[in-house]
């Protein structure tokens, strides 16, 4: 992407782009046309992860380090291509119904990145079942001094906890200070039964390991600690897609890896094993394919509370 502006055809549509020489991410040097490029490059990686599912827009058009002109925007630009897909969801009781973007293809991929949308975020239900969740989610959110590392060895307890009931998960990097915990349901549930059941895991890690986790919303807690961020198993919340930019000092990414690779940066303490920038991360998959295509199909349930107790 050499030239500030120029107009490209994606799979038949037509986009235009601008500004490509801006330099989003001032540290790395890493500028607007190299966004793109990575989005779309990492298109048939990120866009199952994000068809059919609302989607907000974390965008930053004067780059990272200006978070006063960053935003959130859930509502689909009024200025969009016809083409773009949207799903009319109610956003909560103020917002009422809200038409938002859905990611169904390559074109509408590259146009959020045009505006400069450097982080998107997902609801965990598709758009036509809003109330049903398709995964339950764990949040490890560590406090300093406490590290990524840390989250490795709370992620492993989860992997072993529902390893017992036979269910699979599937980790990946947050893409920026932590790491995510997934377990694939695609079966009918509802949040009614994915957000308690998420909490009580959280109080039942906290409960076993009180110097270690902490399961309570409050930052003066966290300190030194995980934070098992359980309240993302909400309706009107959404998380950082796998294989989405983050708004850091690089571009790094959230990133899917293996419960080896995890296991190896325990071993061996080092936190940089776990992070991933946008080259490395089109490496990957060029290489390994998608680690995290389980959580688009696998079918499993939840145990009841009784059975999670009695386990524990």
């Amino acid at each position: 992407m050499a030239s500030s502006g120029r107009t490209v055809e994606v799979e038949g549509r037509e986009l235009k782009l601008s500004n490509l020489e801006k330099v989003l991410y001032p540290k790395a040097g890493f500028t607007k046309g190299e966004v793109i490029d990575y989005y779309a490059r990492i298109g048939p990686a990120i866009i199952p992860h994000l068809s059919g599912r609302a989607l907000t827009l974390r965008r930053f058009p004067e780059g990272v380090e200006n978070t006063e002109a960053a935003f959130f925007e859930k509502r689909c630009p009024k200025h969009r291509p016809k083409w773009v897909k949207t799903a009319t969801v109610v956003a909560g009781p103020r917002a009422g119904k809200i038409d938002y973007c859905v990611c169904e293809d390559l074109p509408t991929l590259i146009w959020m990145a045009q505006l400069a949308a450097l982080e998107l975020h997902p609801s965990l239900s598709l758009a036509r079942k809003p109330e049903q969740p398709t995964v339950l989610v764990f949040d490890l959110d560590p406090g300093p001094p406490a590290n990524v590392v840390d989250c490795c060895r709370i992620a492993m307890r989860l992997r072993q906890m529902f390893g017992h009931f036979e269910l699979e998960c599937c980790p990946k990097t947050s893409g920026s200070k932590g790491l995510q915990v997934y377990v694939p349901l695609n079966t009918k549930t509802d949040y009614d039964e994915t957000k308690p059941f998420a909490r009580a895991i959280a109080q039942l890690l906290e409960k076993q390991t009180p110097d270690e986790v902490v399961s309570k919303m409050s930052k003066a807690e966290r300190k030194g600690k995980v934070f098992v961020d359980w309240s993302q198993n909400h309706q009107r919340k959404t998380t950082i897609a796998a294989y989405s930019l983050r708004a850091r000092e690089r571009p790094t990414a959230s990133t899917p890896v293996t419960w080896t690779e995890v296991e190896r940066a325990l071993e061996r303490g080092d936190p940089d094993l776990l992070v991933f920038e946008a080259g490395e991360v089109i490496a990957r998959f060029e290489r390994d394919g998608d680690h995290f295509a389980p959580v688009l199909k696998q079918k499993q349930r939840l145990p009841s509370f009784a059975k999670l107790i009695s386990a524990a």
